[in-house]
């Protein structure tokens, strides 16, 4: 058995046991010992930047940083006293010094780490004299806005976008008290490889990156008479809004959420999750043709997340042929939306305006593909919001959105199975795929625990496994994270340049990791933990679904009949399916 060292210490007379290698901040936090800080995220490694959390060490002067600093056998460490307060009070009224006094009008307020930190230590006035410098803000990508004079120069964004997402698109410029947050080259967002995932604005701790907000488009949408407003709403929203309103993460909201779409004047409430059923029938339906009948490049890749299919077209273009063309859920339910409900429903889809409620800052920036999505004529979707968007509307409404009843959705475009609600965590394109593409190749369903593909699940950054379809074996692998799939990537690639089997079959790319459940645009204060939570009710919600594969809902099976013939057919192709192109890095 392989013994793990662990160390033995005492941090503010509280005995503790790590293993070997914990810092000071995790141990206290073992031990129910909160210190404050700034710039450590819990999914990042320390920088010790903020100089928060400092701590006494027994027979030593010096103050280490608890963040960086890993706890060592026989340290008695003091966490809490009088001059430690004093300090931590300077280094905030430092940070504020340099920090605009817009809290009123900020996209964070009542959410801010500074804010409250300030709070928590009694600054009420400025103690040292305030100098902001004057930045404009970066509002050029259309999905995230950065305000540089918010920037408390902690370093999350730059290290989540750098080593997390392996995307580069955000450095520190300059030196000393003129050391700045921007993109790299000190060009524009807009102009720089970023890819609008929105890590940056989860894991800042003040405004200085956030979303772009849409809210008010969406009141005007609903005051005019003109538009028929309809709303869909994706998988892993469902599971994470309530953090907003006092729920525990993966509290599962989907009928309270239809009930306040209809309170709120939406004409027709569809679900993404009945759409990302749409998707996986037409993606399994591709995966057979290409692994069964060999008409198309192998692995095929899935496509459904437009951070990844942004930064494959700047970075990997040389897999644009193993991209599946389907479109994402949220491009499908909204030409279906002004297709499909609006023939059957007699309304003029040019009056169809289409509200969609994502987890995810890219999903602005994926209606901007305009040629791709306006298969129907107009834009797929008119316009969307993120979960953090959704519950400010919420709030701004006046509706009790806790004491709301719950209700169903609308019967055409609502109706989902387990499948499709599993697309939001990360390998549950995969599965859903998976369960159909079975069905495809054998003529039967899966049955039992052969349902629950457990090699895909869970958070690590890589998975792999082999499926069994009646003695031919799948390998498929699942990269969650843009930092993960290079490897998956090149694994591929060098099989391809020796001539070897491929690795992979089947891949699923998601860039946030968790995958949408960790979407750039849920609440704040994700972790792993979260992650789990939020994951555990996606799959709550599949096992409890009386259907749980995507080709079994009956709606499905419909809109097929009375609509789109079958899966690849001419008109599913027409409406369904995209195509990508390479694109450059940097924009000139």
């Amino acid at each position: 058995m392989i013994q793990t060292k662990t160390v033995k210490a005492t941090i503010d007379g509280q005995p503790v046991e790590v293993p070997y290698g914990t810092s000071i901040l995790d141990a206290a936090r073992q031990a129910f010992i909160k210190i404050p800080t700034l710039c450590k995220h819990q999914d990042l490694p320390a920088t010790a930047a903020c100089g928060l959390c400092i701590v006494k060490l027994q027979g030593s002067g010096k103050l280490p940083r608890a963040c960086a600093t890993p706890l060592e056998d026989g340290m008695e460490i003091v966490t809490q006293d009088h001059e430690l307060t004093e300090i931590r009070r300077s280094v905030i009224e430092l940070i504020l010094s340099n920090h605009p006094n817009e809290c009123l009008s900020c996209g964070r307020n009542g959410n801010c780490e500074l804010q409250s930190l300030a709070a928590d230590f009694g600054i009420r006035q400025d103690v040292i004299k305030r100098t902001v410098r004057d930045l404009p803000c970066d509002n050029s990508n259309g999905s995230i806005v950065l305000d540089f004079r918010k920037c408390i120069k902690c370093g999350r964004c730059v290290t989540v976008c750098q080593e997390v997402q392996n995307v580069w698109a955000l450095s520190f410029l300059e030196r000393g008290i003129n050391t700045r947050m921007a993109p790299a080259g000190d060009i524009t967002l807009a102009e720089s490889p970023c890819i609008k995932c929105g890590q940056c604005a989860a894991h800042c701790p003040t405004g200085a990156i956030v979303e772009r907000d849409d809210v008010s488009i969406v009141w005007d949408a609903l005051a005019d008479p003109d538009k028929y407003c309809t709303v869909q709403i994706a998988p892993s929203v469902r599971v994470a809004l309530g953090e907003e309103f006092g729920y525990p993460p993966g509290t599962n909201l989907t009928k309270k959420i239809y009930a306040f779409m209809r309170r709120l004047g939406f004409k027709a409430v569809f679900d993404t999750n009945f759409s990302a059923d749409l998707t996986i029938v037409e993606e399994a339906s591709e995966f057979v043709e290409r692994f069964v009948h060999g008409k198309g490049e192998l692995p095929l890749i899935t496509s459904c997340c437009p951070s990844w299919t942004d930064f494959m077209e700047k970075k990997h273009y040389d897999f644009i042929d193993n991209f599946s063309t389907a479109k994402s859920p949220q491009q499908m339910l909204g030409v279906m939306a002004k297709t499909y409900f609006a023939k059957k429903n007699k309304i003029d889809p040019a009056k169809v305006y289409q509200v969609s409620i994502m987890p995810c800052t890219a999903k602005k920036y994926e209606l901007e593909r305009t040629d791709e999505m306006m298969a129907s004529g107009f834009h797929d979707v008119d316009v969307v919001l993120t979960t953090r968007e959704l519950a400010r509307l919420i709030k701004q409404s006046g509706i009790d959105f806790k004491a709301l009843p719950d209700e169903d959705a609308d019967s055409i475009l609502g109706e989902y199975s387990g499948a499709g609600t599993i697309f939001g965590a990360t390998g549950g394109v995969m599965e859903a795929a998976l369960r159909t593409a079975y069905f495809y190749v054998t003529g039967e369903n899966l049955t039992g625990k052969a349902i629950d593909f457990e090699s895909v699940r869970g958070l690590q950054g890589v998975k792999e496994g082999t499926i069994d379809i009646k003695g031919t074996k799948v390998r498929v692998a699942v990269a969650h994270g843009l930092g993960n799939v290079e490897a998956v990537l090149n694994k591929v690639r060098a099989a391809r340049e020796k001539g070897e089997e491929l690795p992979y079959h089947f891949i699923e790319v998601m860039a946030c990791p968790g995958g949408c459940i960790g979407g750039g645009g849920q609440p704040y204060g994700v972790s792993d933990e979260v992650r789990r939570q939020r994951i555990a009710g996606l799959y709550a919600d599949d096992r409890d679904c009386a259907v749980r594969f995507s080709h079994e809902n009956p709606e499905i099976k419909r809109i097929y009949a009375e609509f789109l013939e079958k899966p690849l057919s001419h008109r599913a192709h027409e409406l369904l399916h995209t195509n990508y192109t390479p694109r450059p890095l940097y924009k000139n």
